[in-house]
């Protein structure tokens, strides 16, 4: 039994509405006197690089952009990253995008600064010591990236998403503007504030934190639900359940974009504390057989994940229910733990999050394959009801 718990956080976090705009003092006041920001075609062509490099320069700091990120990060995409900033050599690197392009900001940092692969640090606690500052600016609502101790990307000797989790990854600085979420599409929109509500529904209903078992001799960055990350994840449902439809409905609602863009901090808090458990395991399998984006299959196995789980974290559930906005005054604990089920499956289905796993082309002969490879221990810790063996490939046939 613990009876300690830690919580951790990026060093500090600057939100609110023209944040982007002070990047430039901020980096200024951490000593850095050139830059390389990772970021995006994409995000190029809508003039967010320039609402970035445009306060960097007005500092005087100087900057190499390298836009090449994509979505789902391959090693091939980092490595070309890791080349330009070996060339340019920054003090620090900035990450400007969605979760991936924070992610190969991460990554790339640690390269920087430990020397090896990317793939030398895939795993728990694997990263030595401190890594090249990280700034992040998140783009998207959704992966918490900025505020987390995770990255992730696709190995191809493995075939699969690997992430990389350490104290040592998390940004020296967070600036969350909401204004740099206002050109993300409705779809992208959807795919990442499902992924925000997953987040913090696994690290409230992980392994209580008394009971968590890390492997044996070895630190854990995830520790289990506990009172911390239990108050910011019960604020990142609430969020999501009054603001995520509204905000697909309309991209141009700035109260839903700046609350979401919270909600999304405060799951990466949440997730990065807690943990994230079976949803994100078998998540990362399925993207190993088809193309998904990580949000969009987060929101489709979360339904069948929570029903799985239902069991053993009934109060758990039925709180979510309410968080959600849902009445159960007079429901019995499970009849509201399960109308929480049905409530996350309801949102995601309004979204347009697809809803069975042959809708993404993965074949009913690929499922005990995608069963084999989502059995990863350290996720498998923190679920609150410890998958059995035929009980993930039970979930998948549910899901299909």
């Amino acid at each position: 039994m613990n009876s300690a718990w830690n919580y951790h956080s990026t060093a500090h976090l600057r939100f609110g509405w023209g944040a982007a705009g002070e990047t430039g003092e901020i980096v200024r006041k951490l000593g850095l006197g050139h830059v390389l920001v990772i970021t995006d075609q994409i995000l190029e062509r809508h003039g967010l690089v320039e609402a970035v490099t445009g306060p960097l320069k007005a500092c005087g700091i100087a900057n190499t952009v390298f836009t090449g990120g994509e979505a789902e990060p391959t090693l091939a995409a980092v490595l070309k990253a890791l080349e330009v900033a070996q060339q340019c050599k920054p003090q620090g690197i900035i990450g400007l995008g969605g979760g991936s392009n924070m992610d190969m900001a991460k990554i790339v940092a640690t390269v920087l600064r430990h020397g090896g692969c990317p793939t030398d640090f895939a795993g728990e606690d694997r990263v030595p010591g401190p890594i090249l500052p990280v700034i992040c600016l998140p783009t998207t609502a959704g992966t918490g990236s900025e505020v987390s101790s995770a990255l992730v990307f696709t190995d191809p000797a493995k075939g699969m998403k690997v992430s990389c989790l350490s104290q040592h990854l998390r940004p020296v600085v967070a600036i969350v503007d909401p204004e740099l979420t206002m050109t993300c599409p409705a779809q992208v929109t959807a795919d990442s504030g499902i992924d925000a509500l997953v987040h913090a529904i696994e690290a409230f209903t992980a392994t209580d934190f008394a009971s968590f078992e890390p492997f044996s001799g070895k630190s854990s960055v995830y520790q289990g639900a506990n009172p911390m990350a239990d108050l910011v994840a019960r604020e990142a449902i609430t969020l999501c359940g009054r603001y995520l439809a509204r905000v697909v409905a309309d991209g141009a609602d700035r109260e839903a974009r700046e609350k979401m863009a919270w909600a999304a901090t405060l799951g990466g808090l949440a997730f990065s504390n807690a943990g994230v458990a079976l949803v994100h395991g078998m998540e990362y399998a399925v993207a190993s057989e088809v193309h998904v984006s990580h949000g969009a299959g987060n929101g489709l196995l979360v339904p069948h994940v929570m029903r799985f789980n239902l069991s053993a974290r009934e109060e758990r559930f039925a709180e979510i229910a309410g968080l959600l906005g849902v009445e159960t005054h007079g429901l019995t604990t499970r009849q509201a733990a399960e109308l929480a089920v049905e409530t996350v499956a309801g949102l995601s289905r309004l979204i347009g999050i697809p809803q069975r796993l042959r809708e993404l082309g993965l074949k009913e002969e690929q499922l005990p394959k995608v069963a084999e490879r989502a059995k990863i221990e350290r996720l498998f810790r923190t679920n609150p009801r410890r998958p059995l063996e035929g009980d993930v490939l039970g979930i998948l046939k549910e899901a299909w």
